[in-house]
């Protein structure tokens, strides 16, 4: 269990004097708490047995002045606890999913593939997430409530050291004990919660987005009853974890309950001051010290869960490995050249290319057609090294792509993917993806020139939102925007996936047109002949 948590434990290194700050915060919220409730036990029990003769010889202020510190000490110090707590973990958080993003953005579209897009959110999200518990409900309880409880005994022990005695005794068994057998209690069922939490998103992630497909084939009810199935099944298993979490909090209470019926009587068999009131109210408040620690230690199983998956994300190496210092290549111009180069997929017993070979010169357009499936953008996904060759080599400018390091590869390359991502932010951010140096000049001209000029007409222009996946813009838009990217990109070879797809005849011609008067090497696919004006050469796979 130590050794799945440590990578996580030791981040909080990076943050070592928020998380002193917030602990000594904590301690000063739950010592305020205690002290309040004990001081007005001890200040009520007193002024009963003073009684109206003391009203000129008891000190009434200084307990109620005492009170009202308390009080507003236990009020302010909770929200600066809460303040720099939760800054500290969100903090923590934002740099575990940076780190996650890290290590999954090298990784090869074969290990990619064993993700489904709802796995990888669930992980990002989820997982992430309980991963907050490990401080906020687990660290900082169990350290404040050994530095209380130390405080009461020294405290106490002036007063009463038996007393003191027991009270600590008592309250440390039970702090040791009840996470052993919460832990146990719970893991399973935190195991299986987290398991249930990311297929059922997983599920529902389907079921939201083919919706058309579903209903096609009249599968949507079958779909639905399913979802349904491990929706019951979900909350049932909810439910049993917040029975175990009332039980612990029973449990709880009736340890406080026993503790205070026993100091109730043996401090009467020393005392029948006031401070037997003090005594008293210490053990009922000793409640609050032990409350979060049950409950941290039942969704425990849920956190190593959620961590085990979170590390065998961090853990992959990828498949594909670039050279830190890769061979110098001169990226004016580009000439590619296939050498025998054969492809097959995992598990597939046909191969996608065999002892395929191509040379583009420099400058060079070249068309790709052929039926569905016959390896046109398997060929551009080898250039860019999503994928490896099983055999053979490709070349720039007559250096292997493998010796060369991933910047000069990505400067290389500028790429047109059958899908078009757009993020959820301005326009301009958008286009800057292409080239993060270009002016706002540069790219209101290449807007003119893919014919979306209409996009910065508005009050607006370039800071126009696109809203999640570009859904206020048409599919021929979305297109024209990854084109204006890679003429962006300012690079000597343009690989290109259908980039006409969704453009009417008249746009079509326009952006054939744009691409020609670039002088840059292009290895374009292409289903469409309308294309071929623009080609050198046409190869058919």
């Amino acid at each position: 269990m130590l050794a799945l948590l440590r990578p996580y434990i030791a981040l909080y290194k990076h943050y070592f004097w928020q998380i002193v700050i917030g602990l000594g915060l904590a301690i000063l919220t739950l010592f305020a708490s205690v002290f309040l409730l004990s001081l007005s036990g001890w200040f009520l029990a007193s002024t009963a047995v003073v009684g109206v003769a003391g009203l000129y010889t008891f000190n009434y202020m200084l307990p109620a002045a005492g009170v009202r510190a308390a009080a507003i000490m236990r009020t302010a110090s909770r929200y600066a606890e809460r303040l720099v707590d939760h800054n500290t973990t969100f903090k923590i958080l934002a740099y575990l999913r940076t780190l996650a993003f890290k290590k999954i953005l090298p990784l090869s579209a074969n290990q990619l593939s064993q993700y489904q897009k709802a796995d990888l959110l669930n992980r990002f999200i989820v997982d992430i997430d309980a991963l907050d518990h490990l401080y906020l409900k687990l660290f900082s309880p169990i350290v404040t409530a050994l530095v209380i409880i130390v405080l009461l005994f020294v405290g106490l022990s002036y007063i009463n050291f038996p007393i003191a005695l027991i009270i600590s005794m008592v309250l440390t068994t039970t702090l040791l004990a009840i996470p052993v057998i919460f832990y146990y209690a719970g893991k399973q069922l935190g195991e299986i919660l987290a398991k249930q939490q990311s297929e059922y998103r997983a599920l529902l992630v389907n079921y939201l987005q083919g919706q058309a497909e579903l209903t096609l084939f009249n599968a949507q009810d079958r779909y639905r009853s399913k979802l349904d199935k491990l929706e019951s099944d979900w909350l049932y298993h909810q439910q049993k974890q917040s029975t175990l979490m009332a039980l612990s909090s029973a449990l709880v209470v009736l340890i406080a309950g026993f503790l205070t019926l026993l100091v109730l009587w043996l401090i009467t068999q020393y005392t029948l001051s006031p401070l037997v009131a003090l005594f008293v109210f210490v053990c009922l408040a000793s409640s609050e010290i032990l409350a979060p620690i049950p409950t941290a230690f039942i969704f425990l199983g849920q956190v190593l869960a959620s961590a085990k998956r979170t590390t065998a994300l961090f853990d992959q190496t990828p498949d594909i490995q670039f050279v830190e210092q890769g061979s110098s290549i001169d990226l004016t111009t580009a000439k590619l050249r296939f050498e025998d180069v054969c492809f097959s997929y995992p598990n597939q017993p046909f191969a996608v290319l065999s002892h395929f070979s191509l040379t583009v010169e420099a400058g060079k357009h070249i068309g790709l057609i052929g039926k569905t499936g016959c390896g046109k953008s398997t060929l551009l996904n080898l250039v860019t090294r999503a994928w490896e060759p099983t055999s053979g080599n490709i070349f720039i400018n007559d250096i292997p792509i493998n010796q060369l390091d991933e910047p000069t590869l990505r400067q290389a390359i500028a790429v047109v993917p059958q899908v078009i991502t757009i993020f959820s932010d301005s326009l301009r951010q958008n286009l800057l993806i292409g080239n993060p140096n270009a002016s706002d000049q540069q790219l209101m001209d290449i807007l003119h020139q893919v014919g979306l000029s209409k996009l910065i007409s508005t009050n607006q222009g370039l800071d126009l939102p696109l809203g999640q996946g570009g859904r206020s813009l048409s599919g021929g838009e979305t297109r024209r925007i990854g084109i204006a990217r890679a003429l962006l990109h300012n690079s000597p070879l343009m690989l290109m996936d259908e980039p006409t797809e969704s453009l009417d005849q008249q746009t079509e011609l326009q952006i054939i047109e744009l691409i020609k008067n670039y002088d840059k090497t292009l290895l374009m696919v292409t289903h469409r002949l309308t294309d071929n004006p623009l080609f050198d050469q046409v190869v058919e796979l």
